[in-house]
């Protein structure tokens, strides 16, 4: 074996495959975008093959325009979208349904049924999560109701559910390995954060048999190694991780108080609470940020369902822009006197609001209004969202130094005119990093560090490197203004009291 390491980050949209050489830098890479799939008003669906083959086209355009072989890498990362379920064939490989994507919101009324008979405080006391249509067991829980036979095949142990890292293992691997990590495991309602284990109780309340479910790692871990068929070599997978706990690390956020924010197609912020499980009383996730040799570190996190996904719309529904980089630059151009607020609720409301049926709207529209005040409207909503979950984490955590600088990461962060925005509607340091994957980062030096062609902890830190600073520039006055507008846009919007 050679000292590269490959990382497969599958997401929301696309599938990448990224190859690392020792150094850490990236030496070859293939992505691969995918069909999304809408078959009602706020269902999301993904067809697992179509998965499959593009992580699978990922991997062998990395390995071509490395120009290397797949004997040549050294260890596996495998880091993916959470809570997307999909449920297959024990035998065969085969899965029954589509996936149901992370952004779902079919089991909203689930959900509400189970707030009903107050169950909710034991799901977060046990889980750290919320009852939301977002996390992973009611959408398994919807699937083994709807369709014909699959919970009673599922209790005599036909059927297999996983996330997206546990289906691409079982097929990288030929169907050896059934497995997650903690991280995963602990997105999808069922795990128990406190005692790192699938809990019974909250198996029975969602009727979840016990025989479909993986096996739970470390993140750094023997996960398995791939069939030489799929790419040509037998190669160890050595490291899992969601994807936002893998950019947590990529941006090597070890240290309590330390706070990061990717932004891809939602926006995730994560604040490292080291070994203290801290209880949100703001209505934010508390969550295992990763887990290492057999202990946990925990994080509280805030969730936004639409960051870039906005910008997506802009290009692909409004026809506004021809390319995603084009949002900023016409951005800018907006005239300074509207103010235009979008709340983009097209799939509901994440943290710290939380109202699965709020729907998108966009306030302050005049006869002047027009592409240029829709692209800054859309990448100001990522920022004020982000403030909001900021302005929780600080409530339920009281921090100072590193918690006061934001490190970023995730395609949205290339621009400028966005993140000197996020500075200055946070009124807080923002750090851009040189490697702005730092998702594929984070589950690469995870698999790399075990295989050991890549530094520990500590020196996996050292190396890495900041590409630019953003410093607040806007008055205290603008910038409550402008903070005032966006809250009661926000509570127009809320169909929850």
């Amino acid at each position: 074996m050679g000292g590269y390491v490959l990382a497969i980050d599958q997401g929301t949209t696309s599938s990448r495959a990224i190859l690392f050489d020792e150094r850490m830098r990236v030496a070859g890479s293939g992505q691969k975008e995918f069909p999304q799939i809408f078959p009602k008003s706020g269902w999301v669906e993904h067809d697992p093959e179509e998965i499959w083959q593009s992580v699978l086209w990922s991997i062998r355009e990395a390995i071509r325009t490395a120009g290397i072989t797949a004997k040549d890498i050294a260890a596996i990362g495998i880091t993916n979208q959470r809570e997307t379920v999909v449920v297959w064939e024990r035998d065969s490989g085969r899965a029954i349904h589509n996936a149901i994507v992370w952004q779902d919101r079919r089991t909203a009324s689930y959900c509400d049924k189970l707030k009903r008979q107050d169950l909710e405080k034991q799901f977060t006391r046990k889980t750290g999560l919320l009852l939301d249509p977002y996390f992973s067991g009611t959408k398994l829980s919807w699937l083994l109701s709807n369709v014909k036979g699959a919970r009673a095949r599922a209790a005599k142990g036909d059927l297999c559910f996983g996330t997206i890292d546990t289906f691409l293992i079982w097929r990288l691997t030929g169907g050896k390995s059934f497995v997650t990590d903690a991280t995963n495991a602990s997105r999808t309602l069922l795990f128990n954060i406190v005692d790192n284990d699938w809990d019974d109780d909250l198996l029975d309340i969602l009727r979840v048999p016990a025989a479909m479910l993986p096996e739970v790692k470390d993140c750094s871990a023997d996960f398995g190694v791939t069939d030489p068929e799929v790419f040509g070599a037998a190669v160890p997978i050595l490291g899992v991780a969601g994807d936002q706990q893998a950019a947590t690390i990529g941006q090597a956020c070890f240290q309590p108080g330390m706070l990061k924010s990717t932004y891809g197609t939602g926006c995730f912020a994560l604040l490292n609470t080291g070994e203290d499980l801290v209880r949100s009383k703001n209505r934010l996730l508390t969550t295992i940020a990763y887990r290492l040799d057999g202990k946990t570190t925990y994080a509280l996190e805030g969730s936004i369902f639409v960051a870039g996904a906005s910008v997506q719309w802009l290009r692909d529904g409004l026809k506004m822009i021809k390319e995603a980089k084009e949002a900023g630059p016409l951005a800018r151009q907006a005239d300074p006197n509207q103010e235009v607020y979008l709340v983009p609720a097209f799939t509901g409301l994440g943290a710290p609001w939380w109202d699965p049926e709020a729907r998108g709207a966009i306030f302050g529209m005049t006869r002047n209004t027009g592409p240029a005040e829709f692209a800054r409207a859309a990448l100001e909503a990522v920022c004020y969202q982000t403030r909001d979950l900021l302005d929780a984490m600080h409530k339920d955590w009281k921090t100072t130094g590193e918690a006061t600088v934001l490190r970023v990461d995730g395609g949205m962060v290339a621009s400028d005119w966005a993140m000197q925005r996020l500075s200055d509607l946070l009124d807080a340091p923002v750090d851009r990093p040189v490697v702005l994957e730092t998702t594929a980062l984070g589950a690469a030096w995870l698999a790399g560090s075990r295989a050991g062609v890549w530094p520990d902890q500590a020196g996996f830190a050292k190396a890495c490197a900041r590409d630019h600073r953003f410093e607040p520039e806007m008055d205290d006055k603008t910038r409550t203004r402008k903070i005032k507008g966006w809250r009661d846009a926000v509570k127009r919007t809320l169909t929850t009291g």
